[in-house]
């Protein structure tokens, strides 16, 4: 039976017990602004935060909740923010021009037409909401059966957010923008976070009723509330413990601030996972790190992406890890760089190496300074201790790759394999021409280039025989002029 909705009570509040079955919400993130006070060519959007674009952070959070469908409201150079999302599951809507955010969520609606269930509404430049938050903004709306939730705070200073205005009794009646407000109403100190989440016919309602502000000829989603509460919605809000987890970014500063919210929050999950780092001061941590317990990460370490730090892992001073999986007990760095590869167990890395993506690194294996490897995978106990470049190939368990070594992978068209055999030998300074498979047990005299294959337990010579001309250097000194 369909709850009748009146505005004369407040709503409940969340009360225990199972709740009622819901469709996932849709989620709208309005990304449509200038961001004139970034100072920058970029749209907001894409600054960074914690290694990730602002929007994709708040994309992040959002899939978390499992979506029905998430919608982008794009205006201002939306052409690189749009790039920006390829490859992930949302739909693109324009605003163009820019008349408030009303008006964006009103270009958002064609792509929710067939949707029923609530619709969360977020700004792409508020970054640190966390997931548990959003959860208990829809709950409250669920459980409450309202017609509008929305989430609020209570920074040091109001500043330019809009004040949530309530009645006597404390139920909302709106939001008014700071520009619009009184000077009693600007001494409110619980302001709007931008976070709304709407009964969908309420949404599609409150949006057709909304008008152009006075002031900024804007049509403003904030009027929404007031539309709803004065025309018997139910309408209730709900306060973040943490004022910081809706702050928008809106300038350089904002940004540098919520980088070492961000940063602060990755270093306690380390922490409290039984990490430990030795300079917290110096350890950047992204949010998506995972870290697992007893591993070490030393001074100026930089974590980034989805990386996962094993057990007993160690990372050295001034190394990089990106989008990669250290297994428990391996080392890595220091002055290394890593990115998209994988260091297996007890495996050691650098210093000043390099491992690019698709590099896989087996148990025990070795990888010594200045060694760059990409799309190449290492049997265990493998070893490349200095001086080498290993791309597309494949080296068998207990290979020993000396210095100086190269896989000449690319003929000018194409990139070409080249395979290495479990236990082979492959002397300093040699160089392979993929495609070309060096067998098991082989060796590689050093200073060979090596165009054919080698077969297993063989040896493959490609160099000069040496001349040794007796006394040349001294008859040389002679013709000197002096």
């Amino acid at each position: 039976m369909k709850q009748k909705r009146t505005g004369g009570t407040p709503p409940p509040r969340l009360r225990a017990g199972a709740p009622r079955s819901e469709s996932a919400p849709a989620v709208v993130i309005l990304a449509a602004g200038v961001g004139s006070r970034m100072r920058s060519s970029v749209p907001k959007v894409l600054h960074r935060m914690g290694g990730r674009a602002l929007i994709h952070a708040v994309m992040d959070v959002a899939s978390e909740l499992s979506p029905a469908a998430t919608v982008a409201v794009l205006g201002a150079g939306r052409e690189r923010v749009e790039a920006a999302l390829s490859g992930r599951p949302v739909t693109v809507a324009v605003q163009d021009p820019p008349l408030g955010t009303g008006d964006a969520v009103r270009q958002a609606l064609p792509a929710l037409k067939a949707h029923v269930g609530p619709v969360l509404i977020l700004s792409g430049d508020v970054p640190l909401l966390r997931a548990q938050t959003l959860t208990a903004l829809i709950a409250l709306r669920r459980e409450a059966a309202l017609d509008l939730a929305f989430l609020t705070f209570r920074p040091p200073d109001a500043g330019a957010f809009g004040r949530v205005v309530r009645d006597k009794s404390g139920r909302v009646r709106g939001i008014v923008e700071a520009k619009n407000a009184t000077a009693r109403e600007a001494k409110i100190g619980e302001v709007n976070a931008g976070v709304y989440c709407f009964a969908s016919d309420a949404l599609a309602r409150a949006v057709r009723a909304l008008e152009r502000d006075s002031k900024s000829g804007e049509y403003l989603l904030t009027d929404a509330v007031a539309f709803l509460a004065s025309h018997g919605g139910r309408v209730d809000a709900i306060g973040v413990a943490d004022w910081r987890e809706a702050w928008g970014i809106n300038t350089r500063r904002d940004l540098a601030e919520a980088e070492a919210i961000e940063r602060g929050r990755a270093l306690e999950r380390a922490l409290d996972a039984g990490a430990t780092i030795l300079d917290p001061q110096t350890a950047r941590i992204g949010p998506l790190v995972r870290i697992d317990a007893d591993a070490v990460l030393h001074p100026f370490v930089c974590l980034e992406g989805t990386t996962i730090i094993g057990a007993g892992a160690e990372v050295l001073p001034f190394t990089r890890i990106a989008d990669s999986r250290v297994e428990p007990e391996a080392v890595v760095g220091p002055h290394s760089d890593v990115e998209g590869a994988v260091v297996g167990r007890n495996a050691h890395v650098g210093p000043f190496a390099r491992l690019r993506p698709g590099t896989v690194l087996h148990e025990d294996v070795r990888i010594g300074n200045f060694v760059e490897t990409k799309k190449a995978v290492f049997g265990r106990g493998a070893k490349a201790s200095h001086l080498a470049y290993l791309g597309d190939a494949e080296i068998g368990a207990a290979a020993n790759i000396g210095a100086g070594v190269i896989t000449c992978n690319y003929d000018g068209v194409k990139k070409n394999r080249t395979e290495i055999g479990e236990g082979a030998f492959i002397g300093s300074d040699s160089q392979l021409v993929a495609p070309v498979t060096v067998g098991r047990g082989a060796y590689v005299a050093a200073g060979s280039t090596i165009t054919k294959d080698v077969p297993a337990g063989g040896l493959a010579i490609s160099r000069e025989p040496q001349r040794t001309l007796e006394g040349w250097a001294d008859r040389r000194k002679k013709k000197i002029p002096r």
